[in-house]
């Protein structure tokens, strides 16, 4: 796994940019998020070590997640790119973008109907832009799509959008003044990818999350975690809860201590619900 940012900086453009995690970031650092430059990471899938190898391993590598890969101030700069892209057929590039309906703008001209080595995932976060986003991403030539609706406001249906998706990923907001994310979002989500036979992922709960009615205020530390425990054998295989309510009920016992560790050991991390019940 990598990370590549070849420009940083952005600027808000959707309703769930409010918190938006960059531009805090700089402001804490005093740094104009607006300012849309090239980093010194710019040619770092091709930089190569002395005996002739790729600096960069093969594998996954998180492009843009500073930024918006198809954000209109990188046009001069993004052709370069995609031919690094390809040149390193190694690797699998993953990018969000909350501006899908720029991609036409945005492709190489031989692009034809997707590179096998990208994954594309439009962002979405409420009815509006679910319906006007992926109206577009789901007439668009891309070999490998995912959906991110994070952070998600309010209730969605996106089922007759899931043809040819091939991951979903839902979370809530995190910030002191976020708003409220209800857990039963989630699984609605959940129950439209099941359906369509779409892999689903529960990234985190919001700040401020609603389950059966009631509201909880939860720590940034403790939002992959909460409602959310994915347990491993000694093996190393991961087994995921097809009930989100018996991560919980495990949560609540690691909590009390209570967990038989004979036969599990425990990693906070992100659930991922099967779509297969």
């Amino acid at each position: 796994m990598a990370m590549w940012n070849p420009w940083r900086g952005c600027k808000k453009c959707s309703d769930g940019c409010l918190h938006c995690y960059i531009h805090k970031g700089d402001l804490k650092r005093n740094v104009d998020t607006s300012d849309i430059v090239k980093t010194k990471d710019f040619e770092k899938p091709i930089e190569k070590l002395q005996n002739g190898n790729y600096k960069m391993k093969s594998g996954i590598v998180y492009l843009c997640f500073s930024t918006d890969f198809f954000i209109e101030e990188a046009d001069q700069w993004r052709k370069e790119c995609w031919k690094m892209i390809k040149e390193r057929q190694d690797c699998t590039f993953l990018f969000l973008t909350k501006r899908i309906d720029r991609f036409e703008k945005c492709i190489p001209n031989d692009w034809n109907d997707g590179y096998d080595n990208v994954i594309i995932c439009c962002t979405i976060e409420n009815q509006k832009n679910a319906d006007y986003k992926l109206s577009i991403f789901s007439k668009l030539p891309i070999k490998h799509k995912c959906i991110t609706a994070q952070p998600l406001l309010e209730k969605i249906d996106i089922e007759k959008y899931l043809d040819d998706i091939e991951l979903v990923v839902v979370g809530g907001e995190s910030d002191f003044n976020a708003r409220p994310f209800n857990y039963d979002w989630a699984l609605s989500i959940r129950e439209q990818c099941i359906r369509k036979n779409v892999d689903f992922e529960f990234r985190q709960c919001g700040t401020y999350t609603i389950k059966d009615g009631k509201q909880y205020k939860i720590q940034t530390k403790d939002l992959t975690c909460v409602f959310g425990v994915v347990c491993s054998d000694f093996s190393n295989q991961k087994i995921s809860f097809s009930d989100p309510n018996h991560a919980l009920a495990i949560y609540e016992q690691l909590k009390k201590g209570s967990v038989d560790m004979e036969t599990a050991t425990v990693s906070y991390t992100h659930l991922t619900l099967p779509t297969i019940a």
